[in-house]
C-alpha cells in the first residue's frame, strides 16, 4: 500500500519528471508482474512503466491549477490477468513553489478622509491575494508597504490599512493625494514577488476658514427712483471651505443706512444683496453708509479657535438725482361749495411743485374726463379750481375730478384726486310725501280724524326737517292739528254731510320749513263724502248710489235710458227723411214731409 508522493511544480528539467516507484511483494522480479494505473491523470499527466512500477510525470504542473491528484495502483499477472493483490489508492500532491505575485482586487481605490483629522485616522483598508500555497512556506505571506503617498500617509504592514500620518492637514492647501500601496509575499523578504495598487485620497472640507471680505469699503451708486424691494448693489465675501462650510449669512450691524436699505443673502451665488427699504429721495439725502457683517450659517465647534467666523465692511451708497414729477402737498383735496355759489366762483386751490433742485415750473389743468360736464376750471398757473356753472346738491352732492400737474420743460406729468362736496341751501319746498285718497262719512261727527298727512323735502338740513302744516284760510268744513313731529291730523270741524249737496271738498294744506331762507308750498288734499255704515266703513262714494237711494233698481234705470234713445233716434228720422207714395192706377205722386 502506498500513501502518497510529492512532485515540485513547475519543473523545468529535460525529460519526463519522475514521481516515484510503486512494488508489489508479489512481484519476484521475474516478469511475470503488471503494474497497472488508474485515476486522476492516469495516463495522460501520470504514466506507470508497467514491468518497473516507475511513475513519471508527462508534462509540468501548476499546483494553483491542481493541488493534489489521487490515483490507484495494481498489481496482475501478465499471463493470467488476475489481481496479484488489491488495488491501493494513493495521493500525488504538488509541492508549491513561489510562482505567484500578490494581486490585489483592484487596480484603483478611492477613499476620503476629513481634512484636520490627526495622526492614526483610518482612511480605508486595501487587501490583496496570493495563489501560491499558504501552508507551505511564505510563499503567500504578504506584507504592506507605501511607495508613494509619503509623509501624508501610512500602512499597517500586516493589514494594509492605510492612516493618516501628518497632523491637521489642510483641504485648502492641498485636496487630492496619490498613495501608491506594495504588498510583497515572501514577507517582504528580498526575492519577493510584489503587486501594487493606487489609492486616490480627498481631504473632506470640514468648516475651518472663516469668511473673509477682500475689501473694508464698498462704494455703490443708486438712482432716487429705486423702488422699495429694489436692488441696489451685491457684496461677496469669501470663504475658502465648500458646500455648506462655505454658507454664509449677511446682515446690517449698523449706520445711517439701516432703517433705508436692507441686505439679504442669495443662497446661489453667496452673495449679500442690498435693496432698498424705504423710498430714496436725493433733495433730502445722498449719502448712506452701511456696516455689513458677514457670518458662517454652520460653525463646527471643533475649530472655533480658529475664528471668529465672520468679517465686517462698510458699504458706502450714494444716491443720484432723477428728474422727478411734481408732487402735490397733498395726496388728495376735499373742497366744500354751497349749491347756490354763482359761476365762476373759487372752490379751492391746489398746489404742486418740482422736487428737483432745477425746480421746474409747473402748469395746472383738469382731467376732462373727470369732468364730461364741464362744471369747473383751473387755473394754470396757480392751481386755483373755479366753477362754471352753477351747482344743484339734488342733482349731484359730490364732484370727484383729477387735476393734472406738469413740469413745462420735462413733461413730466402728476395727477391728484380733487372730492368736491356740494352744500346744500335750503332752495326746496316740502310737500306731500304721497297720493293721499281721503273720504269723510256722511254720518260724521264733528273732530273726528279722518287723515293723518307728512311730508318731503329735498333739501338736507344740518339740524334735520321740521315742518309745520296749516291751512291756507279758515275752512268751515275742516281743520288742521299739526303733531309737531312732521305730521298733521285732518279733522272734520262740523257733522252731517250730504254728498248730494257736495260729493267732494278741495282742502288747501300750506306746509313749511324751518331752514333759511325759509320754503313753503301749498298741496291740496282732496276729500270725498261717502255713505258709511255706523261703525264708519265706507260703503260707496259713487253717483250710482244716490239714484238707488231714491228707489229705483238697475234694471228701471237701465230701461229708462233705453227708451230714451230710442225716441230721440226716431225724432231724428222723421225730421230727415221724406216718405214718397206711389199710385199705379193714376200716376199720382203724393209727398209728406214731416
Amino acid at each position: 500500500m502506498w500513501n502518497s508522493f510529492f512532485l515540485l511544480e513547475e519543473w523545468t528539467g529535460t525529460g519526463k519528471q519522475y514521481v516515484g516507484k510503486l512494488h508489489s511483494d508479489m512481484d519476484h522480479e521475474d516478469g511475470s508482474v503488471k503494474y497497472v494505473l488508474t485515476g486522476d491523470g492516469a495516463g495522460t499527466v501520470f504514466e506507470i512503466d508497467e514491468n518497473s512500477g516507475d511513475i513519471h510525470a508527462t508534462r509540468r504542473l501548476d499546483r494553483e491549477e491542481k493541488a493534489l491528484y489521487t490515483l490507484s495502483a495494481k498489481a496482475v499477472n501478465k499471463t493470467s490477468g488476475q489481481d496479484l493483490e488489491r488495488a491501493s489508492e494513493f495521493i500525488i500532491k504538488i509541492h508549491d513553489i513561489n510562482d505567484n505575485e500578490p494581486k490585489f482586487a483592484k487596480d484603483t481605490y478611492v477613499a476620503s478622509v476629513s481634512e484636520m483629522s490627526n495622526v492614526g485616522a483610518f482612511v480605508m483598508r486595501v487587501t490583496a491575494t496570493d495563489a501560491d500555497d499558504e501552508a507551505y512556506g511564505n510563499s503567500a505571506k504578504l506584507v504592506y508597504s507605501i511607495l508613494q503617498g509619503q509623509p501624508y500617509f501610512s500602512v499597517e504592514p500586516e493589514t494594509g490599512v492605510i492612516r493618516t500620518a501628518l497632523p491637521n492637514m489642510i483641504r485648502e492647501n492641498r485636496e487630492h493625494y496619490q498613495v501608491v500601496i506594495q504588498a510583497k509575499d515572501m514577507a517582504g523578504q528580498m526575492g519577493g514577488l510584489s503587486g501594487t495598487t493606487t489609492v486616490n485620497i480627498t481631504l473632506q472640507d470640514v468648516n475651518n476658514s472663516p469668511p473673509r471680505f477682500p475689501h473694508s469699503t464698498y462704494h455703490i451708486s443708486t438712482p432716487e427712483s429705486a423702488g422699495i424691494g429694489s436692488s441696489v448693489g451685491r457684496i461677496k465675501a469669501y470663504d475658502a471651505d465648500v458646500g455648506e462650510n462655505a454658507e454664509m449669512w449677511y446682515s446690517i450691524l449698523d449706520g445711517d443706512g439701516q432703517d433705508v436699505f436692507n441686505i439679504i443673502t442669495d443662497s446661489t451665488s453667496q452673495e449679500g444683496v442690498i435693496t432698498v427699504k424705504k423710498q430714496l429721495d436725493y433733495e433730502s439725502k445722498r449719502l448712506y453708509s452701511l456696516r455689513v457683517q458677514v457670518t458662517n450659517t454652520h460653525i463646527d465647534r471643533r475649530f472655533e479657535q480658529l475664528g471668529p467666523f465672520s468679517d465686517t465692511a462698510v458699504v458706502r451708497i450714494t444716491v443720484t438725482d432723477v428728474d422727478e414729477p411734481p408732487v402735490f402737498n397733498r395726496a388728495l383735496y376735499i373742497f366744500e361749495v354751497d349749491e347756490d355759489t354763482p359761476a365762476g366762483s373759487s372752490v379751492g386751490t391746489v398746489s404742486a411743485r418740482d422736487p428737483d433742485t432745477i425746480n421746474h415750473l409747473v402748469k395746472y389743468t383738469i382731467d376732462r374726463h373727470t369732468d364730461l360736464e364741464r362744471l369747473f376750471s383751473i387755473d394754470s398757473n396757480n392751481g386755483t379750481i373755479s366753477t362754471l356753472q352753477g351747482l344743484d346738491r339734488e342733482t349731484s352732492k359730490w364732484h370727484n375730478i383729477s387735476v393734472l400737474a406738469t413740469e413745462l420743460s420735462t413733461a413730466l406729468q402728476t395727477r391728484v384726486p380733487v372730492f368736491i362736496k356740494v352744500r346744500d341751501v335750503n332752495d326746496n319746498a316740502p310737500e306731500f310725501a304721497m297720493y293721499y285718497e281721503t273720504f269723510v262719512c256722511e254720518n260724521v261727527k264733528a273732530g273726528q280724524l279722518i287723515q293723518t298727512i307728512s311730508a318731503v323735502d329735498t333739501d338736507e338740513p344740518l339740524v334735520g326737517h321740521k315742518f309745520v302744516f296749516s291751512l291756507s284760510t279758515i275752512n268751515p268744513n275742516f281743520t288742521i292739528f299739526d303733531n309737531e313731529d312732521n305730521t298733521a291730523r285732518i279733522l272734520t270741524r262740523r257733522g252731517s254731510f250730504n254728498r248730494r249737496e257736495m260729493s267732494a271738498y278741495l282742502l288747501p294744506v300750506v306746509i313749511s320749513d324751518n331752514d333759511y331762507p325759509i320754503q313753503s308750498s301749498t298741496s291740496t288734499l282732496t276729500v270725498r263724502v261717502c255713505a258709511c255704515d255706523s261703525r264708519g266703513n265706507v260703503q260707496t262714494c259713487s253717483n250710482e248710489a244716490l239714484l238707488l237711494s231714491a228707489g229705483l233698481s238697475t234694471g228701471a234705470l237701465v230701461a229708462i235710458l233705453l227708451c230714451i234713445l230710442i225716441l230721440l233716434s226716431n225724432y231724428c228720422v222723421l225730421i230727415n227723411s221724406k216718405h214718397i207714395i206711389h199710385d199705379a192706377k193714376d200716376a199720382t205722386i203724393f209727398q209728406l214731409e214731416l
